[in-house]
């Protein structure tokens, strides 16, 4: 009869990703993750298979994880005061690994090998996209905003606008909340 797991598998698969997005994938050894994560190798492979499907696993959390904090905003807020305010929630945790999207990361590190995970980390930034354009036509449909623009060219927009203020926040010198400010009130000219 196989043994219960003496580790709680979400709190390990945060610490994971945790890692991951600190050190990218490369970056990121399986002794690494055995310290980090303490498991000895063979409850490793038991518990996850391989490196890679941890990392799957650990991308799937982070891009879930970035999805119920929009909703959440968007059920105490609405529409476009969630996407107001996301900019600024995105770039404001201080316990974060890393300021740069996990997402964008992994996509920058991993496309030119044409690596399956970054076709996940795709996969994920167009669900968020696909989310922030039901936001902006959610708004249009409350009267926040004008009615002549393209949902999902607002979302389009939007998200790049997210990720290279996340790469800004990584930048010594650059005041990523004045950005994070100034993406916010660009919505209110919509």
């Amino acid at each position: 009869m196989p043994r219960k797991p003496t580790y709680d598998r979400n709190e390990t698969i945060a610490r994971a990703r945790d890692l991951f997005w600190q050190q990218g994938w490369a970056g990121t050894s399986l002794k690494d993750l055995e310290a980090v994560l303490q498991m000895k190798p063979g409850s490793f492979y038991a518990a996850f298979g391989s490196k890679d499907a941890l990392y799957r696993l650990a991308l799937e959390k982070y891009a879930s994880d970035g999805l119920d904090r929009l909703d959440q905003l968007a059920r105490t807020l609405g529409p476009l005061e969630s996407l107001q305010r996301f900019p600024q929630m995105v770039i404001g945790n201080d316990n974060a690994p890393a300021k740069a999207c996990m997402l964008s990361k992994t996509l920058l590190e991993l496309q030119a090998q044409k690596h399956p995970l970054a076709h996940d980390a795709h996969l994920h930034l167009l669900r968020m996209e696909s989310r922030f354009a039901e936001l902006f036509a959610q708004a249009q449909q409350c009267g926040e905003i004008s009615g002549d623009h393209d949902p999902a060219a607002l979302a389009r927009r939007y998200q790049s606008d997210l990720l290279g203020l996340r790469v800004s926040a990584e930048r010594d010198g650059i005041d990523a909340a004045a950005i994070a400010a100034e993406i916010a009130e660009g919505l209110t000219r919509l």
